[in-house]
């Protein structure tokens, strides 16, 4: 595992946690939901705003060093809801010149025409949820999308951003080694300075629990899921992308400078519905956790939202009494 820049100088990043996906994926216990009706932006926007406002008047005089839009989905917000929460971050903490500014992003054509908008907003770095490069575990695995239609978006994303990366699941049921192997050469060809590469994990109360604790969904065997993680490391440091995380590499100056705020445990606030236990763990099963991050955070969020969202008992129930 490669060491990056350790450089300790006090960085400052603003996550945004954008809700919404257009489905559930099986594997997924993020705290996502999908919506049947349009989203009202603008609403979300001024809450977002008021957040960060007063995050920043508890917590002032900090310059922010990367902005990071995670989900749920960001790339199905439009492009002007994007920048006007940049905007907003901007009226509060002064944003470095060479801020790193990350989406996250589905791999479909539609979301892909958002992508100069995301540009033109303030966006300089895409991250795309591709998660495989075969129509046959795309589709096993819960995506909309097919792989030529993420390999698309991935050359759309690499034409408009200077900095992309995209994410892939292994350690699939029946997946081999040499199987891994060519799909993941496949994708270091096409991936610029970047790669997000997560082993698969049965999650609680998820689909893919129900279905595992069934016995209809076997994923590797430890000595498999062994193998398939060294094919990683090798494949990856052969093509110049070692890893400087668990499930991260990069290409040496490359690596995501978010990621790196939490493994190196600077401060991060928090807006919109994220976890308020302070830490993030990009890996459950990491050999060495990061270090614990400071999560800046306030209450507004509650208060803000929490008139205008579902009030019948839904999946989306289980975190509305979380805050606060």
């Amino acid at each position: 595992m490669q060491n990056p820049d350790r450089s300790d100088a006090p960085a400052f990043g603003v996550y945004i946690h954008w809700p919404f996906c257009l489905s559930k994926c099986p594997y997924c216990d993020f705290n996502s939901h999908v919506r049947h009706t349009a989203i009202d932006e603008a609403r979300f926007t001024r809450a977002f705003a008021a957040e960060i406002a007063a995050t920043a008047a508890r917590v002032p005089r900090r310059t922010v060093s990367t902005i990071f839009f995670g989900g749920g989905t960001p790339s199905l917000m439009q492009p002007a809801t994007v920048g006007a929460i940049i905007d907003a971050v901007a009226r509060h903490w002064p944003i470095a010149p060479d801020a790193e500014v990350t989406l996250e992003a589905n791999p479909t054509s539609v979301e892909a025409r958002r992508f100069h908008g995301f540009r033109l907003a303030g966006v300089n770095r895409v991250s795309l949820g591709v998660q495989a490069l075969d129509d046959g575990a795309l589709k096993a695995l819960g995506r909309l999308h097919s792989a030529q239609e993420a390999l698309e978006a991935v050359a759309i994303a690499r034409s408009i951003f200077e900095r992309y990366s995209f994410d892939l699941i292994y350690a699939r049921p029946g997946q081999t080694p040499q199987a891994w192997a060519g799909e993941l050469k496949r994708a270091t060809a096409e991936a610029g300075e970047h790669l997000s590469l997560y082993q698969l994990t049965i999650e609680q109360d998820t689909p893919f629990a129900a279905l595992h604790a069934a016995g209809k969904l076997i994923p590797p065997g430890d000595d498999t899921a062994r193998a398939l993680y060294d094919t990683t490391q090798s494949v990856c440091a052969s093509a110049g992308l070692p890893a400087y995380e668990i499930s991260n590499h990069a290409r040496p100056g490359a690596e995501c400078r978010h990621n790196l705020i939490y493994w190196r445990g600077h401060e991060y606030a928090g807006i919109g519905r994220v976890p308020m236990d302070g830490s993030t763990s990009p890996a459950s099963a990491t050999p060495r956790q990061p270090r614990r991050s400071r999560r800046i955070g306030s209450c507004g969020w509650k208060r803000s939202v929490m008139a205008w969202l579902p009030t019948r008992r839904s999946h989306a129930s289980k975190w509305r009494t979380s805050f606060c």
